[in-house]
């Protein structure tokens, strides 16, 4: 039995309400070519079931994605979130997407594994009249209502840029651990490093793909510092395999060797506290979207109002002269 109810008053405001679909406001409706029309938006007074398709619950982060989600949907009594996890697997993710798509579920939140292979789907709801909110990771084109995420090419840049002008002023040698190959941040984080680190005498002299988890970051991580000597700084797309380096290094006497991550999650397990042990020498805050997704699911679903294409959430840097300020903030709200 289908989740939403589609009211028939969506056939009086079909023409007038097409321009507002492309923006996210109001729910949709099909015509007879299968192409979205607008539906009314229900309000205040109406009932929503939000599906949200992670990509894995693997990663501390993705863990934490879910619970600033279901945390701040707690405040909304209008909202009923279910949620589904991919587990790293594109196919299962699209099949996921699909049955979001077939209990008719009133609004989308996706955060893909990749990219291409989630494209169509995310396509497919959104052309159903589903308004659908991207997060962290993107996907080809622009079929979807909203992307939320901080920028994943400038936070790369920004640890480049810390590398260059902190760990190795004089120039060196770094290694790489990127995330899941196919996903958007791995490219971008990795281009902007780049740009960082650009006109400086750094040479990437390793890379490999640890798939944003720590026990695959430290298996690869000890075949590339055992492999190529003389690396001085590890920068890996994310905190837990920048944890992972770190045991790799420890495990092969390489104590000199400084890590910098991504995320900087506020938690015990996080990377703002291994700033603050010293086994990283710095990370960046890179705000999960939970909280401000649904956010935008209020504006759209309850508030009858658009929200913008692109949301971008800020960034921060954190090293060991801040780590305990930052931590103490960001779990205080602020």
């Amino acid at each position: 039995m289908p989740i939403r109810k589609r009211g028939a008053l969506a056939l009086l405001l079909g023409t007038a309400l097409v321009a507002t679909v492309t923006t996210g406001c109001g729910t949709t409706s099909e015509n007879a070519d299968g192409k979205a029309e607008p539906k009314p938006c229900g309000g205040a007074g109406g009932k929503y079931t939000i599906g949200v398709s992670q990509a894995n619950v693997a990663e501390p982060y993705r863990e934490r994605m879910d619970a600033d989600i279901r945390q701040a949907a707690t405040a909304v009594p209008q909202f009923t979130v279910h949620f589904a996890d991919a587990q790293q697997d594109n196919s299962k993710q699209v099949e996921q997407v699909e049955n979001f798509i077939t209990q008719q579920v009133d609004l989308l939140i996706i955060s893909p594994n990749e990219a291409s292979p989630l494209t169509s789907v995310v396509k497919k709801a959104y052309e159903r009249g589903i308004p659908v909110l991207v997060l962290d990771r993107k996907v080809n084109g622009d079929a979807y209502t909203s992307f939320i995420g901080a920028d994943n090419f400038d936070i790369g840049r920004r640890a480049g840029e810390f590398v260059a002008q902190t760990l190795l002023p004089g120039g060196g040698r770094v290694a790489e651990l990127k995330g899941l190959a196919g996903s958007s941040p791995a490219k971008e984080r990795s281009d902007g490093f780049r740009l960082g680190i650009g006109g400086k005498a750094i040479e990437v002299v390793a890379s490999a793909d640890g798939d944003w988890l720590r026990d695959r970051g430290r298996q690869q991580a000890d075949a590339l510092l055992k492999g190529t000597p003389g690396v001085q700084v590890v920068y890996a797309h994310n905190d837990p395999m920048g944890e992972g380096a770190y045991l790799a290094a420890q495990d092969a006497g390489l104590s000199g060797i400084q890590i910098v991550g991504i995320d900087g999650l506020p938690i015990e397990a996080g990377g703002i506290k291994a700033v603050e042990a010293g086994r990283l020498a710095a990370t960046f805050v890179y705000p999960t979207g939970g909280k401000e997704a649904v956010d935008s699911a209020r504006k759209i679903l309850v508030d009858c109002q658009q929200v913008p294409k692109v949301q971008g959430l800020a960034i921060e840097r954190v090293t060991k002269d801040n780590a305990a300020e930052v931590y103490a903030r960001l779990n205080a709200g602020g």
